[in-house]
């Protein structure tokens, strides 16, 4: 099974899709298949498939980005790898959060931006004015600044 795992991770690299996404699509193909008794996906189909996406939402209580997550790393092993389209999946969607994100107001960014200094305060000044992810402003390069547009 692993010459099939690492024919996984050959497809994502050549996509040169992200080391994060490589990590985590193969985390969800290997669950997936441990899920499964150890069966290749070739001999797996939609019932499988449904099954464990329902396990997910119905008995590990997931969100449904977690399991909206498991479900892309599933569909681009069949699709790209063993080259079979998925089609008519029918399972239990995870339950979206009912609560609402926390909001900073301006008051309470400015309190938090005051306690912080040089760097952390540089980092959390750009996630905040930008609405960058962290991964994403902690990979700001000089030559990612427009200095001539400030």
């Amino acid at each position: 099974m692993s010459a099939f795992i690492e024919s996984i991770r050959l497809e994502i690299r050549t996509l040169q899709y992200s080391l994060k996404t490589e990590k985590t699509y193969l985390y969800w193909c290997r669950y997936f298949i441990r899920f499964n008794s150890l069966k290749h996906p070739n001999v797996m189909g939609n019932a499988e498939i449904e099954r464990f996406l329902n396990h997910l939402a119905v008995n590990r209580g997931v969100s449904a980005a977690t399991q909206n997550l498991a479900l892309c790393a599933i569909v681009f092993m069949y699709k790209r790898v063993l080259n079979q389209e998925l089609v008519d999946l029918k399972y239990r969607y995870a339950k979206a959060p009912k609560n609402l994100p926390t909001v900073l107001n301006a008051d309470e960014v400015k309190a938090v931006l005051s306690c912080l200094k040089g760097k952390y305060w540089l980092v959390t000044a750009i996630l905040y004015g930008c609405g960058l992810r962290i991964n994403e402003a902690l990979r700001i390069r000089i030559k990612d600044i427009d200095f001539s547009n400030h």
